[in-house]
């Protein structure tokens, strides 16, 4: 995506986030105070920034995107609101976090561009701690679609369904 795309991109989710809060889906996910958060795919970082707000300033959120523009975005976003528990990482899968270090990772709205959704599993199963949630989003899926591919290869199994999201655990 281009520089330009994810700019008009970036204001529709600033439309998006109006109509239908980004709490709503990070609420879901049972991010609790002190805990560290992976918001994998976060684009202009609306999830981010409420996932901070959850984790409180002893808890981390990991703002993960392929794109520059995406980083420098949640970046700015996070200073202007004061938020200084969020770090970003420029990726297309890997994390650079230790094994078994993350809390609660979201993939909201991004899994359908994924270009290698496998590998990308296998990092998230690899970050996630043992009793880890993945708490899953993408309203250009149905859901057979995605209870398949995120349960592909055994890595994960379906923990409960909710109003805006999809709770997995690991399975191995």
């Amino acid at each position: 995506m281009s520089t330009m795309g994810f700019r008009i991109m970036a204001l529709e989710f600033a439309i998006r986030d109006m109509l239908r809060p980004p709490e709503n889906k990070v609420n879901e996910a049972g991010i609790r105070p002190c805990s560290h958060v992976l918001d994998y795919g976060c684009g202009p970082g609306s999830y981010s920034i409420a996932a901070a707000r959850l984790t409180g300033d002893d808890g981390k959120v990991y703002a993960l995107d392929i794109l520059p523009v995406a980083v420098q975005m949640v970046r700015k976003k996070a200073e202007k609101k004061g938020i200084k528990n969020i770090e970003t990482i420029l990726s297309g899968c890997k994390t650079g976090l230790d094994d078994e270090s993350i809390d609660t990772i979201v993939v909201y709205d991004v899994f359908h561009d994924l270009i290698n959704p496998s590998a990308v599993l296998i990092e998230l199963h690899r970050v996630l701690k043992l009793n880890g949630r993945l708490s899953f989003s993408d309203h250009h899926m149905k859901e057979d679609e995605i209870l398949t591919a995120i349960t592909w290869g055994g890595l994960f199994r379906l923990a409960s369904k909710r109003k805006w999201t999809y709770s997995f655990v690991k399975a191995l």
